[in-house]
Parts: C-alpha cells; structure tokens; sequence
C-alpha cells in the first residue's frame, strides 16, 4: 500500500495567516503531545510514523510548497511536485505516473489517496488498510472511508449507501458484504453535498456516511484511464505535458464514471478544521502572540503574527487573526465567508516559510524611474543554508543582525556575524550557512522583484563547498 497526501490550495479561507504559499495545512496553531506548535500537516506526518506508514508515503504538492514542505517535514519527505496548479484529477494522475514510472511500484499495488489535514486521532491510520481489503474484496474501482456522522452537518458531503448495508459482524444487505476477515463493507449508490438539515437526518437513518475524500484504488486503475485518454504514463512525460492537462477534479474525471464503489465505515473521530470557526475549536489558548483579551470577552481567539499588541474588550465569539499579509476582525460563524469577501485578488505573499527558515517582507516601494526596492527580514536556522544563487534583475544589500555563520561569494568562503554589511550585485553567486540563528535585513533594488528570479546552482551545503573549490581552481 502506497498513501498520497493532496497538498495545495490557495490559502484563502485562513487568511490572514494562509496564503499560497503557507495554506492551512502549514499553520502552526496546534500542539502536539509535548505542548510544542505544531501545523496540521506535522500532526498528520507524525500520526502516520506512528502508524508506521511514513515509509510508504508520499506529498503530492505545488512548486510553491516544496520549501516550506521541506521545512516542516525534513529534507527526506518524497514529495510528487506539480509544474502548475490544476486540480485533483492532474495531481493524482501525476502521482501515479510517478509511483508507476519512477518507483517501479506494481500495478497490482493499492494507492491511498488523502487529504494533508483531517483532523483525526490516531486510530484513522490503521484503517486505512481496510480499503485494500475492500478493494480485493469487492472488485470495486475505488474504495473510500466514510465518516459515521455524529449529527446531521449541512457542511459535509455524504457517501449514499446501496440498498444494503454491512453489519460489524459481517452480515449483509443485498448491496454490501464484508470479505473473510469479517470486516464489512458497503456498495455505494451516489453521493450528496452539503444537504438540508432534514435531508442530512433522512440520509443518516439509511446508513449514509460524511466524505472525508480518503480513497483508494490499484495503480492499474488509473494507468489504464490514462491510456483511455491518451494521456502519458511516464513521470517526465507527463510532467512535460501538464500544462495543458484540463483543470478537472478527480470526483468528476473518475469518481462519477466509476463502475463500483465501495465504503468502509470510521467511527472515530473526524473534523475538517478548513474554516476559523472550526480550526479555533481545536486551539487551546485563545491568546497567541502579543496581546490582550478582556474578561469581558467571550469566546475568542486572538492569533496575532506582528509584532504590535491587539487588544479585545468585550467582542465575543470573534477570531482576530493578524500578520504581515493582513488583519481579520470577524464573527466566527460568518469567517467561512473570508474567501467570498476576498475575491480573486491574489497579493504577493508577506511571509513565506523555507527549508532552511524564514522571511518576512517588510517594505516595498516603487519609485517613479521605474526602480523597485524591497526589504526583507531572513531567519536562517543553525545549521541551515541558502542555496548557492544568483539573480540575474535585481542587487541586493544584506546587513547582519544577529548571529553568525560562512558567506559565499563567487567562490569565495568568509565570516559573517552580527554588524557586517555585505553587497551582492546582480549575476554574483553567493550562499550563507548559519553557525548561530542568523538574522539579516536584506534589501532587494532592481527592475523586477519577483521569486522567480533565483537561479540556484547548489542547494546541499557540501555540494557547494565542492563547487567552490572548483572555482578557485580555475581562477
């Protein structure tokens, strides 16, 4: 059994604090065991090693996620990384290509696919063998999990039941069945999203059950459609072609076509924390970060990134979300309209977390010649590198902060510390490794301040060391 955790989304029903680059699954507004911050995709990963799946595991994701992917999770994740964001049905098919391509994973294998962030305990984990059970057992296409509800949601969509439905003791209707091992499974009919009350209860009587869009399927599955559809099952090919592949999700490109489906039942516990009035009901304090709430405040939460206080007196039910891309001041039963309120408006992010630390964006001008300048905050964590790069647009200035580390400049090693200024024209390939936490304000001048504008030569620090020995040599 292979599991594919889907990562994307752009980030807008938790903004402030979301944005393209650092969606939800990456905030750290939770705790773990220890009582240390922990992101929802850190709890997933941790409960998957706990599980002990993490070996056969694997992140499809955005270029855009891949640092801060790295960051969290450590350099040895296997992450799947898209060209350009196209939706579910892309993804998956790219996942496959590369389970099928590049790790010579059997056709005969089962792939799990996931959300990066259920809110679940520990348990959900081990049922997920459970659907390749389900799959032998049925001869279904896909096989997914479905969520006992625990009251009638208007939010979720629902699995719809054939006539029948698998007992726990293996007992069946005349649409489900359970396989040897006596674990049961149910046929599904069809699939209803975000139903009426009335409707939700109607369903539940006759034994639906919420999507938590966990499913699974043998990698043949899929490598034929892609056949069917002239698509490529080589990795590079595919990933050559993404580009034009249809935006099209995986519900609507497989899922609706499928000729079977099976379902197994999770009676555990289950949330879709996608929203701030759901996300808030998991956070223990409701103060993080500097500020003040009034005893005359009921019921909310403030999360506040910057570096100014915010006071609430006497707003109840609120969250107050506040960092560099943005503040919030909302009612957390209306705060799943946040995304509507924001439009299709797409802002560089202000904060972005990489693999070896983060930034902070703190200005950006342009000036009436055309000349744009933008200061950043870089934290480097010890031990951590940048890249070894050059920008072909822009010069930048680098002042030191606080801590130390090894710069780079065009092959050439030296100190920095606390108080240095250091200039990189454009073209001149440079790097720094922090020995301590490394702090430096950079500030950025050219014609075009984009990210894009990097070209990295080496990201390894011992490569880069490598590297510039060649250089020196050949001075």
């Amino acid at each position: 059994m292979k599991i594919v955790l889907l990562s994307g989304g752009s980030g807008k029903r938790l903004w402030p604090l979301s944005n393209d680059s650092r969606s939800k699954q990456f905030l750290k507004v939770l705790k773990d065991p220890a009582g240390r911050p922990e992101s929802m995709i850190q709890r997933v990963w941790r409960q998957l090693g706990d599980a002990g799946l993490q070996d056969h595991a694997y992140v499809a994701t955005g270029k855009s996620q891949v640092e801060i992917l790295y960051g969290q999770l450590g350099s040895d994740v296997r992450l799947i990384a898209e060209p350009s964001r196209r939706d579910t049905f892309p993804a998956i098919a790219l996942a496959a290509t590369h389970l099928y391509a590049m790790e010579g994973v059997s056709l005969s294998e089962t792939i799990v696919v996931m959300p990066v962030d259920p809110y679940v305990d520990g348990r959900f984990f081990a049922e997920l063998a459970k659907l390749e059970r389900a799959l032998d057992a049925s001869g279904a296409d896909l096989a997914l999990v479905g969520v006992q509800p625990t009251y009638p949601s208007e939010k979720y969509g629902y699995i719809v039941p054939g006539s029948g439905v698998a007992e726990e003791d293996g007992s069946a209707g005349t649409a489900a069945g359970a396989h040897e091992g006596g674990e049961p499974f149910m046929t599904v009919r069809g699939f209803r999203e975000k139903p009426a009350k009335e409707e939700a209860e109607r369903m539940i009587a006759e034994g639906a059950l919420w999507n938590c869009g966990v499913f699974a399927f043998k990698l043949d599955f899929l490598i034929n459609i892609l056949i069917a559809h002239e698509l490529p099952i080589q990795h590079e090919e595919m990933a050559r072609r993404y580009e034009a592949l249809p935006k099209i999700s995986f519900d609507y490109e497989v899922v609706e076509k499928a000729n079977k489906i099976a379902a197994v039942r999770y009676a555990g516990d289950w949330k879709d924390l996608g929203t701030w009035n759901t996300l808030t009901e998991e956070i223990s304090e409701p103060l993080t970060g500097k500020g003040t709430i009034s005893a005359q405040t009921q019921g909310a939460h403030v999360i506040n990134e910057l570096d100014v206080p915010i006071a609430v007196l006497g707003l109840s039910d609120v969250i107050v979300a506040a960092s560099p891309d943005g503040i919030l001041v909302a009612d957390k039963a209306l705060s799943p309209m946040v995304k509507d309120l924001l439009g299709s408006t797409d802002p560089r992010p202000m904060y972005e977390e990489r693999r070896w630390g983060r930034y902070r964006v703190l200005d950006y001008a342009v000036y009436p010649d055309g000349r744009e300048v933008l200061t950043k905050r870089i934290t480097i964590a010890a031990g951590r590198n940048l890249s070894y790069q050059y920008h072909s647009l822009r010069d930048e200035v680098w002042t030191v902060m606080s801590g130390s580390g090894t710069f780079v400049l065009n092959g050439k090693i030296s100190s920095v510390a606390a108080g240095d200024v250091i200039r990189i024209p454009k073209e001149s390939m440079h790097s720094v490794r922090a020995e301590q936490d490394l702090e430096i304000i950079e500030v950025q001048s050219g014609t075009l301040l984009i990210e894009e504008d990097i070209v990295r030569l080496e990201m390894a620090w011992a490569d880069i060391m490598e590297l510039c020995e060649t250089q020196e040599g050949s001075i």
